[in-house]
């Protein structure tokens, strides 16, 4: 399948209630439509996880997050413009989310997947995040553009969506993480409405895959309060 292809397949069943199995920009993971209650609750079936648990939710941009959180806080604004790492920040007050994918304490983790750049074909260093270096003025070359990968799919997805993306890890609760697609139990991929391809076409002849850019590990988590409270869940 084509890129374009994956994601319009994607979008249709995540309208349609559906659970989907795909790359992330740091491992692959199951997901769903985050306003879907009935969807979210049918992924920690999949998962055997304890809904006392709250999920990560994936994000095209910022105002996109602003949609789902009350009030942000002033720091987030900082910490996603300086990222060049996954990194999850988990914010107070989610709102317009289904209930079982908030915390406890009403609080919503949700990331902004990094997608590296590509400059007029010349490639990027297999690495998540960040842009290749500018010019000294601000420019990064004459032309840049998004590097197709599972972070780049997440983004486009979510965007096209127009809502956020449920993301946890595609693994029974308790066990590792795949940090591949080949770290995919069979259990897991056949409980699913569809299974995004780890190869694709990028519409040029290309084949590509999904792995090539993905970190491979969890990314980090930090949850910040109102009043400028940082904690560092995860590093």
């Amino acid at each position: 399948m084509k890129f374009d292809e994956i994601i319009a397949k994607a979008l249709e069943v995540l309208k349609g209630g559906g659970v989907i199995l795909y790359p992330t920009d740091s491992v692959w993971g199951l997901g769903c439509d985050a306003t879907n209650e009935k969807a979210v609750k049918r992924i920690f079936e999949i998962k055997r996880r304890s809904e006392a648990k709250s999920l990560v939710l994936l994000a095209a941009d910022m105002d996109m997050i602003c949609r789902y959180v009350k009030q942000i806080p002033s720091i987030a604004i900082d910490l996603v413009e300086v990222n060049d790492s996954p990194m999850t920040i988990v914010y107070p007050g989610a709102q317009g989310i289904a209930p079982s994918a908030v915390a406890e304490d009403g609080s919503v983790g949700i990331r902004i997947p990094l997608v590296p750049q590509r400059e007029d074909g010349d490639g990027v260093s297999p690495r998540q995040g960040g842009r290749l270096p500018d010019d000294g003025a601000g420019r990064s070359g004459r032309h840049s553009e998004p590097v197709l990968c599972g972070a780049e799919f997440c983004r486009q997805v979510a965007r096209k969506l127009r809502r956020p993306l449920v993301s946890t890890s595609a693994n029974i609760s308790g066990e590792p993480a795949p940090a591949c697609f080949g770290d995919i139990s069979e259990e897991i991929a056949s409980a699913v409405d569809f299974v995004v391809p780890v190869n694709f076409g990028d519409g040029a002849g290309h084949s590509l895959s999904f792995d090539s850019f993905a970190s491979g590990k969890p990314s980090q988590i930090i949850k910040l309060g109102l009043r400028g409270e940082v904690e560092i869940i995860r590093r």
